[in-house]
This record gives structure tokens, C-alpha cells and sequence, in this order.
């Protein structure tokens, strides 16, 4: 799976816990939180979206990972492709 693919499904997941937010105006590196209304029960809720998505499980201490969107898209990548993520 690409980059590209990577990051439309997290986009995908992202549309179904906030589907008011204008996800065509999400900047890569800024806070997502920042960028989209998100609660600590949206953030759970879209690790549960990409688990089913992509059958990645993203331990709670990696969570931080995902303050960007860039940030996410490449921890999955990293994981899918069976490595560790930097």
C-alpha cells in the first residue's frame, strides 16, 4: 500500500468520527487536533477505524504519533511494512 493510499484511508476514518470537518483543507504537519475537533473518545475511535481499515494496532503509546497527519501516514506506513516506526 502507498503513501497515498495510506493517507486516503486515514482520511476515510477521519470523515466517519468527524464528518463535519473539511478534511480537503488538513494541512500535513499541523495538529490534527488543532485542525479538527477531536475529543479523547474521537482519537479512540479512530485508532479502532484504522485497526479495521488497515489491521494495524496502534499501541496508546504511540498515539502521539498521530499530531499530524503526515506523522500518522508514516508510522503506518512503518508498520505495515513490518518495521518499526522512527
Amino acid at each position: 500500500m502507498t503513501h497515498d493510499e495510506i493517507r486516503a484511508t486515514v482520511l476515510r476514518v477521519l470523515a466517519e468520527i468527524a464528518p463535519e470537518a473539511d478534511l480537503a483543507a488538513l494541512r500535513d504537519d499541523v495538529d490534527l487536533r488543532e485542525q479538527i475537533d477531536l475529543d479523547s473518545m474521537d482519537v479512540l475511535n479512530f485508532v479502532v477505524g484504522i485497526h479495521g481499515a488497515l489491521g494495524v494496532e496502534v499501541p496508546e503509546a504511540d498515539y502521539p504519533r498521530f499530531t499530524t497527519l503526515a506523522g500518522g501516514v508514516e508510522y503506518l506506513a512503518a508498520r505495515r511494512a513490518g518495521g518499526a516506526p522512527a
